[in-house]
């Protein structure tokens, strides 16, 4: 049987539980909310192969709240994932695609200091914002207005201690593709499982984080295993002052010898400010160190990234932001610029970008296609 059956299973079971602890405390209610994100976008970049892109997405979304006996809570999140688009070469070539996954499917029970959550679910940390090494479970794409990404199933667990030190844990199973930052597939055959310890500093905070899975060996006639265990060490920090610095990193290293595959290590870091101009003129800059190396930490095949990123509120409605890369290996930039216009359930986007055809930067869920050279895309998202 597959996963989303199990999950639904396992919805309905709390469900019943829930509204059968309920009885007992007739002042606590439970409440259920449907609501969702419609959104449609065209897109223009004469350098594709289909230079126009028209497409939309519907996000409708179902949260349940079921309080429980002595202030505890169990709520349940259920969201579809459905996109269509399709793009054409006018008068010649037409292509359409459409889908309907699996968004958020998860159900979660809480204390005052703690949260068990079971599903379909996010799972990210860290301190970076446009150049993560810890972006391990996500593909989420800084200049995506929409932030999507795709969830990973598992079941997380969450302590808050009164002096702030929070403990993570998680379970992971059968997510087969590449999360995050990961260049070979999860084997389905084992679990993943990790944690994180986040501790507060006088004007900040540290980080420490594991993750351990069982990789994927492309088939070799050098090699004779299939799979190999490979573990991430993960550290992050932040320090608010009078400006914002952080730093970030990941060490990836596998049992088996995969040549510039066995070990990756990634540093990041950054700073941020606020500049009293006009209205407010935020700055983030940040710079990422990544390596693929035989042996831990020879840093023999680096590549050095460089993010910036301006934002700019234009009156009560508007906002303008920037963002750029660049590669420093190859000596490209890549160019970014959006501005938005917010209403109560509306907002506007008009985008640009001027990227190198040659497309080295990660993007979120292998658009990188669409956005290599010049183009521009506006988009409109409804919130109901």
């Amino acid at each position: 049987m597959s996963k989303p059956f199990f999950i639904a299973i396992f919805l309905i079971m709390m469900s019943f539980y829930g509204l059968k602890a309920q009885d007992t405390e007739s002042t606590k209610k439970a409440s259920f909310r449907f609501k969702g994100q419609l959104s449609g976008w065209a897109h223009y970049n004469p350098s594709n192969e289909l230079p126009i892109y028209l497409g939309g997405r519907f996000i409708p979304q179902v949260n349940m709240n079921l309080p429980l006996r002595k202030n505890r809570l169990l709520d349940i999140e259920a969201s579809a994932n459905i996109p269509g688009s399709i793009g054409f070469q006018p008068f010649d070539t037409a292509h359409a695609t459409g889908q309907i996954n699996p968004y958020r499917v998860w159900a979660r029970y809480s204390t005052r200091q703690f949260e068990l959550r079971v599903g379909l679910q996010k799972i990210n940390f860290g301190s970076a914002t446009l150049l993560r090494p810890l972006r391990w479970f996500d593909h989420v794409d800084p200049r995506d207005p929409l932030q999507l990404t795709s969830g990973v199933w598992g079941v997380s667990g969450k302590y808050y201690f009164l002096n702030n030190i929070n403990i993570w844990a998680w379970i992971l199973y059968r997510n087969h593709d590449a999360k995050g930052w990961e260049v070979l597939p999860t084997s389905n055959h084992q679990p993943e499982l990790g944690g994180r310890v986040q501790l507060p500093i006088h004007i900040g905070d540290i980080g420490f984080s594991y993750h351990h899975r069982l990789v994927d060996i492309p088939e070799s006639p050098y090699q004779t295993e299939k799979t190999t265990p490979e573990n991430r060490y993960g550290f992050d920090a932040r320090i608010d002052a009078a400006v914002g610095l952080w730093t970030e990193a990941s060490w990836v290293s596998k049992t088996e010898d995969l040549g510039s595959l066995t070990n990756q290590e990634s540093i990041a870091t950054g700073i941020d400010y606020t500049f009293e101009v006009g209205n407010g003129l935020y700055l983030l800059a940040e710079h990422l160190i990544t390596s693929f190396d035989e042996k831990a930490f020879q840093f023999s095949q680096t590549v050095n990234f460089t993010g910036v990123t301006t934002s700019y509120p234009v009156g009560m409605f508007d906002n303008l932001q920037t963002i750029f890369y660049y590669d420093w290996e190859n000596q490209s930039v890549y160019n970014f610029i959006n501005w938005s216009k917010q209403y109560d359930t509306l907002t506007f986007y008009i985008m640009a970008y001027w990227n190198p055809k040659t497309y080295k930067l990660p993007l979120q869920n292998g658009a990188q296609n669409l956005y290599a050279g010049k183009g521009i895309q506006l988009m409109i998202v409804y919130d109901f």
